[in-house]
């Protein structure tokens, strides 16, 4: 490992190449990083870097918001097939379809989306923002929410807005997590704060005590300790591994992404020695899904 690593450094330094990860890589993959973030951070960074070469270590529709966002730079996907089970729950096509039902209506588009649905939408979204972006629409406008129902939904009972909602969702925070956990959890830990994903069911996020992104996570936890945290497990892996010192523990080991795990240490060193997975988007396309992409920004 340490010298994959010491190669992925010294390429990365002769390319002057920048490795971005989310929230959820291992906590090998987040260290190499030079930034980590939830998907709204990583966003607003791709914006703002001029490095020739971008490792997004992630999945696709991360590294293709990048890549709309920085089309000077090559961004990398070191894992080719790292998709979003969500994203691929619906397509343009069917949100072209969606709109045609409630016509007059806002589109509002979680950034787990792929390209062509961005294209077809009005603004997009991140956990972090949601809430802020439904209520920046005009009050008395029908929003369509797409693909995401629980975050949709959630969105739309904090903001006070109508809101009709595709019906996707991610698998991982559908079905890793079940209320007897949360009985279980509470029994156990009772005097610990659970913070539940916007992307959980219903069931899990009534009975949090703070409902937020993964940002919004690792910045709670910068101040306080013993939390039980409802999201993807690698992010309470490096929490740990930050906070050793602090209690930090996940509602349910079986919260894991296998998209976010297929990212190794290899795949990064194979991506900057052979420039390879370029992530590249239709121009056409690429133009209209950067009107709600920035739409978005402009709001954060």
């Amino acid at each position: 490992m340490k010298d994959t690593i010491a190669k992925i450094k010294a390429l990365k330094n002769s390319k002057n190449a920048l490795i971005l990860a989310h929230n959820y890589q291992a906590v090998e993959i987040q260290e190499l990083a030079d930034f980590r973030g939830d998907s709204l951070q990583l966003a607003m960074l791709s914006a703002r870097l001029d490095n020739p070469i971008i490792v997004f270590c992630g999945v696709r529709f991360m590294a293709e918001t990048a890549a709309i966002l920085n089309p000077a730079s090559k961004v990398l996907l070191p894992v080719k097939d790292a998709g979003c089970p969500m994203a691929d729950m619906i397509t343009g096509a069917q949100l072209r379809e969606f709109k045609q039902a409630y016509p007059g209506s806002a589109v509002v588009c979680y950034v787990n989306s792929t390209v062509e649905v961005k294209a077809e939408s009005d603004i997009c979204c991140t956990s972090s923002n949601a809430v802020k972006i439904i209520k920046s629409l005009p009050i008395d406008q029908t929003v369509l929410f797409v693909p995401d129902r629980n975050l949709g939904s959630w969105a739309g009972r904090q903001s006070g807005r109508k809101v009709i909602t595709w019906d996707g969702y991610c698998p991982t925070h559908q079905w890793g997590f079940t209320p007897k956990d949360v009985v279980n959890m509470r029994n156990e830990y009772p005097d610990y704060t659970l913070l539940a994903h916007p992307e959980c069911d219903r069931t899990i996020v009534d009975k949090a005590d703070e409902v937020m992104s993964t940002g919004g996570m690792m910045k709670y936890v910068e101040n306080h300790d013993k939390v039980i945290i409802a999201t993807e497990t690698g992010l309470t892996e490096y929490l740990q591994h930050l906070y050793p010192e602090k209690s930090i523990v996940s509602l349910s080991p079986k919260a894991v992404c296998p998209n976010m795990k297929k990212t190794h240490l290899e795949d990064v060193l194979a991506a900057l020695q052979h420039e390879q997975h370029h992530i590249q988007v239709p121009e056409d396309i690429a133009i209209k899904a950067k009107v709600s992409i920035d739409r978005m920004l402009e709001l954060s």
